[in-house]
């Protein structure tokens, strides 16, 4: 296992080499996807060239050019489409074609269209295994108060819903500026408020067999923590339970004692990937460092 991580590892290096901002990665039908700030590439039969990575193939290219929140968290869908974000240009702005979103692209017909709108910047999403539905984090504004508003934990059941960005958040609270005159009734309410700038990051749905059974298709959130808060929130993994209908019906925290006081932490945990063993896989951007949690019963 070591050495093959160690490959992959170095394969990804030498894709990174000259590429512009690369963040997101899939895996479809063999071959590797990844999103830069503006297009998205495909690398060809890549499991099968890990020494010799061909050169991409750009599928998509001209997305909107932006400031902030121009990181895309890439997943391929169980239809065959490739998701992923497109985050609002700043903090709380009004907006343009193609902005806080999340997107859609086929890549055998070459079609991109708006799955869902009104999404400020999601950095996770995972499809859930049993419905299918999308499920997705959503960072909250910042500079209204300290306790507001909370970041989402958000599920598209069909395409063309819009979750509230600019005019309301957290499912109930209209924006001082751009929610006047409007109602929170309009949009789509969130599955649940994961805390106030906790940075709810990447997510994933637990299939594993490791862990006990009640865990089956829970969802793992990380939350890579406040930066702007005087007493800090997040720095940990939260698990949410869903009932037989999908609704949430618990949340709490799974992976704690990163954070001591109100602003001492260790680690900013950033995303969560099951391992084929049922271990989770926790990735940690303040020490560059990735985690393995495993689940015994002796």
């Amino acid at each position: 296992m070591r050495s093959s991580i160690v490959t992959v590892s170095a394969t990804w290096v030498s894709i990174a080499k000259g590429l512009n901002a690369p963040n997101g990665v899939a895996i479809r039908k063999g071959a590797l996807f990844v999103a830069e700030r503006e297009r998205i590439l495909r690398y060809d039969d890549i499991e099968n060239r890990l020494d010799n990575p061909p050169q991409p193939v750009v599928v998509l290219d001209g997305l909107p050019p932006q400031p902030g929140h121009f990181w895309k968290y890439l997943v391929a869908g169980p239809d065959g489409w490739l998701y992923f974000n497109q985050g609002a240009p700043g903090n709380i702005v009004m907006p343009s074609y193609l902005q806080a979103t999340i997107l859609r692209f086929n890549p055998d017909t070459r079609v991109l269209e708006t799955y869902a709108s009104g999404v400020r910047n999601t950095v996770g999403m995972a499809f859930h295994p049993v419905t299918k539905n999308l499920w997705f984090t959503d960072n909250g504004r910042d500079w209204v108060a300290e306790d507001m508003p909370a970041d989402e934990l958000n599920v598209a059941s069909r395409k063309g819903q819009h979750f509230g960005y600019p005019y309301c958040h957290q499912g109930d609270f209209l924006d001082p500026e751009f929610g006047k005159n409007r109602s929170c009734k309009e949009f789509t309410a969130p599955a649940a408020k994961l805390g106030p700038h906790v940075a709810a990051l990447g997510m994933k749905f637990y299939t594993g067999k490791m862990f006990p059974e009640e865990y089956q298709n829970n969802i793992i959130v990380a939350e890579h923590g406040s930066w702007n808060k005087e007493q800090h929130l997040g720095y940990n993994l939260t698990r949410v339970v869903l009932g037989p209908k999908g609704e949430v019906v618990k949340q709490e925290p799974f992976l704690t004692g990163i954070l001591s006081g109100k602003q001492d932490f260790w680690a900013r945990p950033v995303d969560v990937l099951v391992m084929p063993d049922g271990a989770l896989l926790v990735s940690d951007d303040w020490n560059g460092a990735i985690y393995r949690i495993s689940y015994s019963k002796s």
